[in-house]
């Protein structure tokens, strides 16, 4: 991932599904905008509407590159051209001319959300044939009608804290990996930048040690806090940044930081996890049951190089069902496609068994004390993560307090496993984490597993 946006000279798309053979082209990104907007959207509609629909073509676009999203998986492409996995692309297509108009106006502009950098994941889709958690491009074009500016439009599907980066600089990007080996005693920004992600890494996975100062120098520090990601990510432990430790990093990190802004995204994962499944998903089908599925499956590809990530929506795309058909393979269960009641308890065990083979990766910082605030239902930030993590290994000793997932948001899950807590040990059982409830779980996470409590 990147740590400037730019506007890239150009783009290289796969013209087909990004799993199976079919040609690259590489196309000027102004070019490209112009082609997305011309297969997805019709030149008739209100200007407002083409260009609140451009935008988040844009950012959608960006946003992969900025990611690495393809590239990070070990691919030499950066988008595809199909809108079951990204956006519609025809190569060698006409333009019409408002998208030819427009497109020159805005192709260098981008939505970001709040202080971050990185250009928005706009999703969105037709609206009538497929819906999703973004923005509805037939019903842009409602509002478009209403009288509503394209910011206002973006705004009723993305959020009031949403902005818009106009004019960004154009540079030729091609892929990040430096060209070369990053190994102790190497300086510069590329240094910096390895420093500055397994820093916040870290944050994510606390066995991973700090490196130091974000100074450009590769000293032992961050020789040693590469060689425990290395090993962290089943990759060979020689403390070297090569191109598969180097995109397995931008992959990474691009996860956690996704994760840190599941709560702005407007996911709530933590809360919906069921230990059974009661229905069969299949392609097309759309709900939070599909959103689980997707984050186990990235979960699981974390770790588990046969099986692909996915992008988290609400729809069950051909990306999620070539997904699931990879971790039917690997888990020797028949190959159908569609997430069944056992195809779903292989995947929870799954999940489950990456947490328990990698327990130390999730382990919660030294005990802290009281953070000063009670922690209840819709509370977030690391302190709630501490708390997650905390309960989760105490759960392993009495099993009567459900797991919880330790994704800083403080949901149902975390909430039942907070009374179930109380109740054992003989506290009010109101679900909040109060200074009582909150010392309590701190003398019975040390009893628990001492290793952690001593900071091992």
């Amino acid at each position: 991932m990147a740590d400037t946006v730019y506007i890239p000279a150009y783009i290289r798309v796969h013209l087909g599904p990004p799993n199976k053979d079919a040609e690259n082209v590489t196309v000027p990104f102004l070019s490209y905008v112009k082609n997305v907007a011309s297969s997805e959207i019709y030149p008739t509609w209100p200007q407002n509407a083409i260009r609140a629909n451009m935008y988040a073509q844009i950012s959608f676009a960006l946003n992969r590159i900025f990611t690495e999203h393809y590239r990070s998986r070990g691919k030499d492409f950066d988008i595809t051209s199909l809108s079951d996995y990204d956006q519609s692309f025809v190569y060698n297509r006409s333009i019409f001319e408002p998208m030819e108009r427009i497109g020159n106006e805005l192709f260098n502009d981008y939505i970001v959300r709040g202080d971050s950098i990185a250009p928005l994941f706009a999703r969105y889709c037709d609206g009538r044939t497929s819906t999703c958690e973004g923005l509805s491009q037939w019903g842009s074009v409602d509002l478009a009608n209403q009288g509503l500016t394209p910011f206002e439009i973006l705004q009723r599907y993305y959020g009031n804290d949403i902005r818009i980066v106009r004019n960004a600089p154009i540079l030729a990007i091609t892929e990040s990996y430096p060209g070369y080996p990053l190994k102790k005693g190497d300086q510069g920004t590329v240094v910096a930048r390895v420093q500055n992600q397994l820093n916040r890494i870290r944050r994510s996975y606390p066995s991973i040690p700090e490196t130091g100062t974000v100074d450009g120098i590769f000293g032992q520090k961050t020789e040693d806090a590469v060689k425990a990601f290395q090993e962290a990510f089943l990759l060979s432990p020689d403390g070297i940044v090569g191109k598969d430790t180097w995109y397995k990093m931008q992959y990474i990190y691009a996860a956690v930081m996704k994760l840190a802004n599941v709560h702005a995204e407007g996911i709530r994962l933590e809360g919906e996890i069921p230990r059974e499944f009661s229905r069969t998903l299949k392609l097309g089908d759309s709900g939070k049951d599909v959103n689980i599925v997707q984050f186990f499956i990235n979960n699981i590809a974390s770790y588990n190089p046969g099986v692909p990530s996915v992008t988290v929506t609400s729809s069950y795309t051909p990306e999620t069902m070539a997904a699931v058909q990879d971790f039917q393979r690997y888990a020797g269960l028949p190959v159908t496609g569609e997430v069944d009641s056992k195809t779903y308890e292989e995947l929870y065990n799954e999940y489950q068994g990456t947490l328990l083979a990698h327990e130390s990766l999730f382990r919660a910082e030294i005990p802290k004390k009281y953070p000063g605030y009670p922690l209840r239902p819709g509370s977030t930030g690391n302190d709630v993560r501490n708390l997650q993590l905390y309960l989760l290994a105490i759960a392993k000793k009495y099993p009567e307090i459900p797991q919880v997932i330790a994704v800083g948001y403080f949901g149902d899950l975390t909430e039942k496993a907070v009374r179930a807590f109380q109740e054992k040990f003989g506290l009010k059982a109101d679900g909040v984490v109060g200074p009582a409830t909150w010392n309590k779980i701190i003398s019975v996470y040390e009893e628990a597993a001492p290793a952690v409590g001593a900071g091992g």
